[in-house]
This record gives structure tokens, sequence and C-alpha cells, in this order.
């Protein structure tokens, strides 16, 4: 998921990033809100696995930080509150990572809804700072936020902490290293893309596709990847981009296949994949910049990647980012440049509209996705700094009609 007003390409060099260590955990000061917004829709899941090829063998990771069990209490003030990262467990349930109010400063502030944005309690938090994945200096900082159920979840960045009981309790685990640009749970494993990141030098080539059981044990090696900045899931299959390849799993990275892309020419690049079906992928390729603008090519395969067929174009406006969809006709490309915005195309790629626009700053997208077929959600404008002080919208978005409009959740 990812200050915002940004495109960041992730540079070559040779860095290094410090461990993150354990650190102890508490909350903010309570607090609680009540806003309006949209209620869900109907739920749909499926559970087809993807076609794969024997992976690589794994080898354990070195683990960065020790378990260090603590107790938590309290939540943050929710007025002023503005969100990094999201995650659903259900078309209602969902956690928001972000910058609140605490006591008498700002800190990092973790909130939740059962009602889809109805209304929101704070919970406590890992008393670690926000921090931006792809310009930090190596210490302990989070930036992403993901849970397994209602229960489950993960706080990760530069480390990586985990709760059993819906957030009121949090420890801090083993990482396999480096910044965690992305984490997913899938399939039983919880799949993580790290890379050597710092503020001076960007983000070091490749970076490393990790997965570990979901219950626990050592981290390990699925594969290399460049150039990736989400892990796309859906239906029990991941993809994450590799320059000119997809790596595809079907298993949480027990075994995967790697896919040529039709994003590998001298002039086209790679910007983003998403999972459609259990069967499908989307492919968002870029190349040809102006002024801001860069020429967008939506590919579209129904076997996973083995092949793939031209679907359309997405407006110019803005350079490419993010790619999701419920379905694969319901396609969603986020841009940003001096503006902002959410393309929508409910033909499979072949016409596009513009479904949400931003004008001034072009502040970025994170954490694009759908939970079902029709809801949706992304995060506009996230803030990577405790106190917001570039005032970053942090803005959370919804959708319920697979991505043709946007609503804006009030904390």
């Amino acid at each position: 998921m990812r200050t915002s007003s940004r495109t960041r390409a992730m540079q070559l060099a040779l860095v290094s990033v410090a461990a993150a260590t354990a650190i102890a955990l508490t909350g903010c000061a309570t607090g609680g809100s009540s806003t309006s917004g949209p209620s869900a829709g109907s739920s749909a899941t499926s559970t087809a696995s993807a076609r794969s090829a024997p992976a690589t063998k794994s080898h354990p990771v070195t683990a960065t930080a020790t378990p260090t069990p603590t107790t938590t209490a309290g939540g943050p003030e929710l007025a002023g509150f503005a969100a990094t990262s999201v995650t659903f467990v259900s078309a209602d349930e969902a956690f928001v990572l972000g910058a609140a109010p605490c006591g008498h400063a700002a800190c990092t502030a973790i909130v939740r809804t059962l009602d889809r944005g109805v209304s929101w309690v704070g919970l406590p938090t890992p008393v670690v700072p926000l921090g931006d994945p792809y310009a930090n200096s190596g210490q302990a900082a989070v930036w992403g936020v993901r849970f397994a159920d209602q229960e489950n979840g993960f706080v990760f960045g530069n480390g990586l902490w985990v709760t059993t009981d819906g957030g009121e309790r949090w420890t801090a685990i083993a990482s396999p290293g480096g910044s965690i640009v992305d984490l997913e749970v899938i399939h039983g494993q919880l799949l993580a893309l790290s890379y050597a990141c710092s503020a001076q030098s960007g983000c070091a080539q490749p970076g490393t596709l990790y997965r570990r059981a979901l219950s626990g044990g050592p981290w390990s090696v699925v594969a290399p990847v460049s150039g990736a900045r989400v892990i796309a899931t859906q239906a029990r299959v991941a993809a994450v981009l590799d320059n000119g390849s997809a790596v595809v799993t079907g298993d949480g990275g027990l075994t995967f296949a790697i896919r040529a892309t039709p994003c590998n020419t001298p002039t086209t690049g790679g910007s983003a994949v998403a999972v459609t079906s259990p069967d499908s992928l989307a492919l968002l390729c870029a190349g040809g910049a102006a002024m801001g603008s860069v020429q967008k090519t939506v590919y579209v395969s129904d076997n996973l990647g083995a092949t793939w067929a031209r679907a359309g174009a997405p407006p110019f406006a803005g350079d490419p980012w993010e790619i999701a969809a419920g379905t694969p006709t319901e396609l969603t490309v986020a841009a940003a440049s001096g503006a902002s915005w959410l393309y929508h195309s409910a033909d499979g790629g072949a016409q596009w509209s513009t479904a949400y626009k931003s004008i001034g700053g072009g502040a970025a997208f994170n954490d694009l996705g759908f939970t079902t077929t029709a809801d949706g959600v992304a995060v506009f404008g996230p803030t990577y700094q405790d106190g917001n002080p570039y005032r970053m919208p942090g803005r959370l978005l919804l959708t319920r009609d697979g991505g043709a409009s946007w609503t804006a959740v009030r904390f």
C-alpha cells in the first residue's frame, strides 16, 4: 500500500536497512465517533485455486525481531483522524491505520467499523511512528494494516506486529527484514513484499516476495521481484508484478508460476497487476509520458497470464499507480499527477470513464481493492507521518457499484 504527492519510482541502489526491534506497545487516549456513510453491498466469495508450477526451494530467513507480548488499552481521538491503510474482513467490517490526535500530540492510530463506515471506534495501537515505505531511515515505523479475520491481524512496516484478539493487544514478531511495502493473507499463508529502502537512495532492486504460514514459523523466499508495489489477491490467487513478468500463485506461495507480460518492451513498462477472478488477471502497462500524463494500456488474461489480450486504454491524464477489479468486466485504475483520478471500465477495459477526481496536488492512492464483486475501497492521499504535517487528505473512499462511483467516509 504508500510525502503522498507522488508517483515514486523505486531507484536502483544497494542499501541496507537496520533490523526493526521489538517495541513496547501502549494505546492512545480513548475516543469515539459516529458518522454517516454508505451501507454494505452483498458478499461474494470463491475458493477456486490457480494453476501453478513448482516453486524453487525456499529457505528460512533470519528473524529481525523477537516476540514481545504487551498489553494495551484505549484508542485514539477520532476527530482529525487521517487514513494511511485499510483492510476489510467482510463487506461491513474494516480496520484503518492512520494518524489521530493522541493526548497532547498526534500518534499512529487504528480505528474499526462494524457497519461499513456508519460508526467508528478507536483501538489500541503499537507505539511506533508512521513512516513512508519508500523513503525511510530504517528505524521502526509502520504504514500498513491487514486482518485475516475479525481477530487475527497485522501492522507492518520496518517491523511486524500481530494481534489475535481484534486489536486489543499487539505483539512484535519476527519480520522478513527490510521495508515490508505490502503484506497479504491468502490460502493460510502470509505473503510479504520487502525491499531495502532509504530516504537517500530509494529502494534497492530486486526486492523479495516472502512467505510464512499464517499460524507462525520461519519466513521463506518465494521469488525475487523488481518494480512491484503491491501483492494483488482475490479468490485464493495472488499475483505480483516483476518488471516484464508476473509471479502468480494459487496456494499462498508454496508453488508459483512466472508469466511473461506484454509490458516488457523498450517503450512500455508494467505498472500494476490485478487478480480479477480465480482464472483471470488484468495488467496495467505504461509508456509515452508527457507533462504529467502517461499512455496507459490494459491487458487481460483468462488463464492466469499464460496468454494476454489487449483490452483498451484508460485516459491519458495522470501517472498510473494501481489497478483493481471485483470482476473481469469491472476494472478500476488509479492515477495521479497534477490531480488524482480513479478511472472505471464496465466492459473489461474497452471503454473508460472518470469515477473520481480530486484537483490540486495530485495526491496518490493506497490499498485500492475489492472485498466483493461490488464493494471496493481506496485510501486517497494517505498520510505517512504522525501529525500529518503535509495535510494529506487521508480520505477513505468506498464504492458499492464495482467502482463506477465513490463516496468519502467521515471518521
